[in-house]
């Protein structure tokens, strides 16, 4: 067994912030819990016995661990509570979840994104039930006056080797509760494992396909008013004037008003992105009343000046200036063109790239651009408040919910012990619940008409009022020497308004002349985090060119990595490299065996990529065939590490899910911008993919390391792009540059 050292107290456990790709801040919850099947199929105790803020032990011997995190399906409502019960040594059947209220005193950081939930937990996980196990064999100890070290643990029973005695962790519930936390406990290795590693279902499953009140649009109280809002039609506009006379005399009508989201000297926090701040509230009786009466609505909008605010992040306050105008997709490529056509900030230099270029016996060169994305969940924006004078009560879907305290309370002036902040189900996050202004905006227009509301937007505004993946550009060069070795590398990427650049990514550190440059071009359009930020364009881009570099080359594709990853093994450049080469090439050969790479392609043509994002490495093999003259992915075959894999199932549901999205995105993700405004803002006008062109099969598999878990949910969504773009080259003669793929070459 591996010894942990204790760093909790009996009502806090260790608490942790991360900083975790794309610029989210991570501080990831102790545990998110689990509930086998509903839970009327256990007996629930009549008295529960606290062990420590997460975790509690009934006199039945049933037990409830608090879930802290948010879920948005990711599985960490079953995948951690897993984690906990093994070290717990507890039956997984008599295990049950209570969502945990959010609490920033007594559980910190209560977020969910960046695929590091079990990376920055796994530790803490396994102490949490190895420290409650302990307690209970101490517990049982000195009643049976008998060693601890005689005390052993199985499926939630106790037992004394020498006389025999057993008894039920109920039995003793009490009694732990009463000892102090101990200072180090014994961890189980992992060949151990009994429950880790092991398939467990969803355990909200149940109650999704039985339609179950879950989410923030079930959200139901008394006397709750619904409400929605009017925003500007287009970025770069703002509220000048309305009318809301025809609108108010509409049925059901309560009132209408705007508002501002923040007040005038509020420094916004990285989530308070936010591109319209002065709306028009419409509140109502119902749903259907205030979208009619929004219709009816005569507003006046005007386009706004370059103005400035205060933000404040992780490296302190800074002023942000949001440029004027009304911006046009035309546009945005002639400037970001422009931009890549000047010298960059250089990132990162190794060797003499000039130099070695110029005595290249080979150069070349490649330019790749994507569009802005939106994200598109399933459940529309909405939150529920309930503003009184003795509290705030809001519900709703939240990726951020201490966020969403903090600006509540500076915006409306009340202290943050006075806001209750509940988490429900999310319908899809994907990075854009992290932003959470409509929470503000339900207890601003609560406050306003002194009744509880519901704000939901409609899937126009929700998209239309986005937080949109930037819109992207990246050139490569590649030098090959005389015997077709890769001897200089060069990428230049920017984007609006942001750079995707990783500088420190593969294949820095495996050629000896490398050059990373980045540049951005200013907007007034609102980006953020997008599943995998900036990887899920720079690493398609980037494994794409490769395959033409290795192409040119003469060297298979697969090989032609290896390659590279074998010098960065044996001989690296640069001590910065973020990668861990033998892991990378460990995905690579994992998925060249498991596909048959090289063997008979029976009519098919396949593509091949790899990447490394979130601290975990992801390969796939994609198949294409021609099916009434249009490509259509036939199969996929995929490897990942991402250490230990705590539920196979949920493991593999996340690997397939990004490699469907990311085939969708790649195919038809796009939005463009006309004078500002969104050009597509509901599912007739943004194409997304559909079942039937989803692959028919899907065949996962992992690296069986011992390594602890890493990042999955982002991971395998940027290479599934690249093996798709690299297979279609394979079966249309044409290189895919630009995204979406559909538009290519048509």
């Amino acid at each position: 067994m591996t010894t942990a050292k204790i760093q909790f107290g009996r009502r806090s456990f260790i608490k942790s912030t991360v900083l975790a790709g794309g610029g989210l801040m991570l501080g990831f919850n102790l545990l998110a819990s689990c509930k086998p099947g509903s839970a009327n199929e256990l007996e629930i105790p009549d008295e529960w016995f606290e062990i420590n803020a997460y975790l509690k032990i009934g006199e039945n011997g049933v037990v409830s661990i608090m879930s802290k995190n948010p879920e948005f399906g990711q599985g960490v409502m079953t995948s951690m509570p897993m984690v906990i019960a093994e070290e717990l040594d507890v039956d997984w059947k008599n295990v049950m979840v209570e969502q945990a209220p959010f609490d920033a005193a007594r559980f910190e950081r209560q977020f969910t994104g960046g695929s590091q939930a079990l990376r920055s937990s796994w530790q803490m996980l396994r102490t949490t039930g190895a420290a409650a196990r302990q307690m209970l064999r101490e517990a049982a100890a000195k009643a049976w006056d008998v060693p601890v070290a005689e005390i052993t643990t199985a499926a939630g029973m106790l037992q004394h080797t020498g006389s025999g005695k057993k008894a039920g962790y109920g039995e003793f519930a009490s009694a732990a509760a009463q000892i102090p936390v101990p200072t180090e406990v014994e961890l189980k290795e992992p060949k151990d494992f009994t429950i880790v590693g092991k398939s467990k279902k969803n355990v909200n499953g149940k109650d999704i396909v039985t339609g179950k009140p879950l989410f923030g649009l079930d959200v139901e109280k008394e006397g709750m008013l619904i409400a929605t809002v009017a925003i500007p039609p287009a970025f770069g506009m703002k509220l000048k004037s309305f009318d809301a006379t025809e609108a108010k005399a509409m049925p059901g009508i309560k009132d209408i008003f705007s508002f501002k989201s923040y007040n005038d000297d509020y420094e916004q926090n990285m989530f308070d992105t936010n591109a319209f701040t002065e709306l028009v509230a419409i509140v109502g009786n119902s749903t259907w009343e205030v979208m009619n009466a929004k219709l009816m609505l005569n507003v006046e909008w005007e386009p706004f000046s370059d103005y400035q605010y205060t933000a404040g992040g992780f490296r302190g306050s800074q002023e942000v200036t949001v440029p004027a105008g009304l911006e046009s997709t035309a546009d945005h490529m002639v400037k970001m063109k422009e931009a890549a056509a000047k010298p960059g900030n250089i990132v990162r230099k190794d060797g003499n790239p000039d130099e070695a270029f110029k005595n290249a016996a080979k150069v070349i060169e490649s330019t790749y651009t994507a569009p802005f994305l939106g994200h598109f969940m399933m459940e529309p924006i909405n939150f529920y408040a309930d503003v009184t004078e003795d509290m705030v009560t809001v519900i709703g879907p939240s990726q951020a919910p201490e966020f969403v305290e903090g600006t509540i309370s500076a915006r409306l002036g009340i202290p943050r012990e006075k806001i209750d902040v509940q988490m429900t189900r999310m319908g899809g996050g994907f990075g854009r619940r992290a932003y959470n202004h409509y929470a503000t905006e339900a207890a601003v227009i609560s406050q306003q008409v002194k009744a509880p509301v519901k704000l939901v937007y409609s899937r126009e505004d929700t998209t239309r009022f986005g937080v949109f993946r930037p819109a992207y550009y990246v050139t490569f060069r590649a030098g090959l020497d005389a015997n077709n070795n890769m001897i200089a590398f060069h990428v230049k990427a920017g984007g609006v308004p942001e750079s995707p650049l990783h500088a420190n990514r593969f294949p820095a550190g495996a050629v000896d002349n490398y050059l990373a440059e980045a540049w951005t071009v200013d907007s007034n359009i609102t980006i953020g985090a997008f599943r995998a930020p900036r990887s899920n364009f720079i690493g398609p881009a980037e494994q794409m060119f490769l395959d033409e570099v290795a192409e040119a080359a003469g060297k298979d594709p697969i090989q032609f990595r290896l390659d590279l990853f074998k010098r960065a093994q044996e001989n690296p450049v640069g001590e910065r490299n973020d990668y861990n080469a033998a892991r990378y090439a460990g995905v690579l050969e994992l998925v060249r065996e498991k596909s048959g790479w090289g063997q008979n392609d029976s009519g098919r043509k396949r593509g091949v990529a790899a990447y490394f994002c979130h601290n975990s490495y992801a390969a796939h093999v994609v198949d294409v065939v021609m099916e009434n003259g249009k490509p259509r992915v036939e199969n996929v075959v995929s490897a990942m590490d991402c250490g230990i894999v705590v539920n196979p199932d949920a493991a593999v549901n996340m690997v397939e899910g990004a490699v469907v999205d990311g085939i969708g995105c790649a195919m038809y993700g796009e939005i463009t911008f006309t004078d500002g405004a969104p050009d597509m803002d509901n599912f007739d006008s943004y194409r997304m993919i559909r079942y039937n062109e989803a692959p028919k099969k899907i065949d996962v598999h992992f690296v069986q390391n011992e390594i602890a878990p890493t990042g999955l949910g982002e991971p395998p969504f940027p290479p599934i792009f690249a093996a798709l773009g690299n297979a279609l080259y394979k079966l249309t003669g044409e290189r895919y540059y630009h995204q979406p793929f559909n538009k290519e070459n048509s």
